[in-house]
Formats: structure tokens, sequence, C-alpha cells
């Protein structure tokens, strides 16, 4: 399919005028990006990203499910790939840093290895990965859990968006069509390098331009619904009554209370209630409402949902009401590599940049990725802590340290 790419000049070599430049796929009203899997806008953006590699002296390719890679060959034959890269995809109105800078600073880290010292002695690639945010259709981590071999078509049959569109066509339509699908597993990756805004105020109030993540947390997500009984506001005696409100009000506070409690990392949200029939002089017979769990250590996660869990049932079963807890997500925790870690910290110190350790509260393909091979997470600050939103902003100054550091390690890894 023949792509019209956008008209956007930019300063080459400069990260801010390169996030601006790929914001403009896809950029809104209120000044920020919406780039969803599939979309045109997102298409444009890949293969804009595709000539800028081939314009450096890449290899460029995508892989069957829309994975772009921009290969310098290693010298040395038969070598492992050192890959490196995040994803372009966006939420819905979101910023313009969240996974782009993390494809923008590979890009320019290897240009930049690539200009000053040669052809590496291992291959590296950079991946633009094409889906992380499950912002368009009902799952995430598309493209690195192909790469994994988690996913394959089977996973997204009958999947269709918001809209009603189905997943499949958008995949042909955005020039990746099903019938010609092959599984793009990968055998050949040595290690896994990602770099990415910390979308949280850890590393911007202890005034440090690295992180260095030990951990991503688990996720796990729930729907809890109560049924109570539907009855008359004015004559219904307290005693007698069976409100699903008022038990999901005693649920959520008693959720939020033992998160706070149990562990400092522990993070539980409800940021979804839906009431039934949602009606000022009716005592509400139904809730169901969204729950967010999230931790660094799956026994803190096991301990934290079998209390609150057994404690809704009781406290159900006392009032006569009925609950039920249906899980729709499920990501273990995982901890990345501690050698490769240990060398940004090296590397960090060398360049007298400020970092600290950090623990990633959200989801990252580096997740994926730590489950299959050494992988390393690298956060540079996010102002204010604001992400998802136009307002997310990361600094020149700390953009460049991140892409500094992250130029060592890949010179490290593969010259």
């Amino acid at each position: 399919m023949a792509i019209q790419i956008e008209k956007f000049k930019y300063e080459k070599d400069n990260v801010a005028s390169m996030i601006e430049w790929l914001a403009s796929f896809g950029l809104t009203e209120n000044q920020g990006v919406t780039r969803l899997l599939y979309s045109k806008e997102w298409v444009k953006a890949q293969h804009a990203l595709k000539k800028e590699m081939e314009r450096v002296g890449l290899h460029t390719y995508f892989d069957n499910v829309g994975n772009l890679f921009g290969r310098l060959e290693g010298t040395n034959p038969g070598s492992k790939t050192i890959l490196t890269g995040s994803h372009i995809d966006t939420v819905v109105d979101g910023g313009k840093y969240d996974g782009a800078f993390g494809v923008i600073a590979s890009f320019l880290a290897v240009q930049r290895l690539y200009q000053t010292y040669g052809p590496p002695r291992k291959t590296i690639e950079v991946v633009s990965i094409c889906e992380e945010e499950g912002s368009r259709f009902p799952l995430t981590f598309w493209g690195s859990r192909n790469i994994q071999g988690v996913y394959g078509l089977d996973r997204v049959i009958g999947l269709t968006d918001s809209e009603g569109y189905p997943f499949l066509s958008a995949m042909k339509e955005a020039g990746f069509d099903p019938d010609t699908y092959v599984p793009p597993v990968r055998d050949d990756i040595e290690r896994f390098v990602e770099i990415h805004i910390e979308q949280g105020m850890v590393l911007e109030k202890n005034q440090k331009s690295i992180g260095v993540v030990s951990h991503i947390v688990g996720q796990r997500r729930y729907t809890i619904k109560v049924q109570g009984e539907s009855n008359h506001a004015g004559t219904t005696p307290m005693n007698y009554r069976k409100d699903a409100v008022s038990a999901a009000s005693e649920y959520i506070s008693f959720l939020t209370k033992k998160a706070k409690e149990m562990n400092p990392h522990l993070v539980a949200t409800v940021g979804r209630l839906d009431v039934l029939p949602n009606v000022p002089n009716v005592v509400a017979g139904e809730v169901e409402f969204s729950l967010d769990i999230r931790h660094h250590q799956e026994g803190i996660l096991d301990a934290f949902c079998e209390e609150i869990f057994s404690t809704f049932q009781s406290h159900a079963d006392d009032g006569g009401l009925q609950v039920e807890i249906s899980q729709w997500m499920d990501v273990l925790p995982i901890e990345l590599n501690e050698e490769m870690n240990a060398l940004v910290r090296e590397i960090a110190e060398a360049k007298r940049i400020p970092y600290q350790d950090i623990i990633s509260g959200a989801g990252h393909d580096a997740q994926v990725f730590g489950s299959f091979c050494p992988t390393c997470l690298i956060f540079v600050p996010s102002r204010d802590g604001i992400s998802h939103s136009p307002k997310e902003f990361t600094n020149v100054h700390d953009l460049e340290k991140g892409i500094d550091v992250l130029s060592e390690i890949l010179y490290q890894l593969a010259y």
C-alpha cells in the first residue's frame, strides 16, 4: 500500500525536535497525541521511522504484526542481537514522550555510535514496537508478546475495538495481512535495553536524572459485582435493607485501608463504579466496580487478595447479599537483570549523573522481554509526574543524559 508521510521538518540528531516530529503523526487539538494500533496515524509514523532508519544506514524490516526493526549488522559472524527500543502507540490524547522517547533515544544512540565507531562487534537492532498500551483493542503487549511467542492470531480472533471494528481487518488494512501471518518469534535476542520516561514523580522529587529499574510490578485487575435488593428509599427501614452501595463503599474503604497497612509499595485502585438503578430515591440493588492491584512481589499480591476477598464474602453472607469477583488481568511481577543494572549504575557514576534504583509501577515491554532474555529498563524524570496526558514533559537536559547512558551501555554490550 502507498503511504503518504506527513511533512514535518526537524533538526537531525536533536531529541526534542525529533519528539515533536514523531508527535506530528496523530497530534490532537490539545497538543497531545492519539496514535492507536493500525490506525492511519500509526501507519504513517512507522513508515516515517523506517525512512529515517534507512537514512542513517540501518537495514529495516517489519515483522508480521508491524514491529519495525532497524538493524546495524555486527562484524562478529553469528552473533546474537542486542535489541533496544520501545513502543509508538499511545493512549487517546496522550503525551508525546511515553514510548516515543524510548524509540527516538535508541535510534539516536545507535546513530551516534555508528557515526563515531563504525559497525559494532555484535548486531544491534532498534525496535519500534507496534503496540503496548491496549488503547484500541482489549489486549496489551501485542508486539512484544508476538516476539516472545506467547501471542498469535488465535489471541485476536473475534476481537474488536470500541466501535466494533475487527482486529484482523485493521491489521490487514495497515499492511499486515493475517493470511500471510507467520509467528515472528525471535530466539536470537541476547539482551534487551529499554529507556522510558518514569511517568511518576519520584526522580524529579529526589533530583535524580536516571532511574535504574529493579522490578516491574505485577498487575491484577478485577471486576467486583455486589448484588443486593432494590427497594423504596422512604419505606425500607435501615435494618432491613440489602443496600449494594453501602456494602460496596465498605469494601472500597476496607481495601484502601488494608493496602496502606500491608506494604508501602502496594497500590490498590477503584477507578470505575456503576450503580443500578442509579436513582436518587431507590436503594441500589447492584453495584459493579473495578479493582486494580499492583506490587512487585507476588506473595504480597496473594496475601492482599486473600484477605480482602474473604472479608468481602463474609460481609456479604452476613448481610444477605451476593458478591462476585471476576479477574480479567494477571501480569506477573518481574525482577530485571541485576548484571545489566550494575552496569547502568557504573556508567551513571562515571559520568557523574545522579541516579537511584526505582520500582516501576507501570507495565512496560521490558516486562515481557525480561521473562526470556536479560533485560534492563532505564527511566528519565517526568515533570510533576504527569503522564498519559498532553501535559507530559521531560526537559532536554534529562533526555540527553538518558541517551548518554543508553549509548554507553550499548557500546559496552555490542562494541
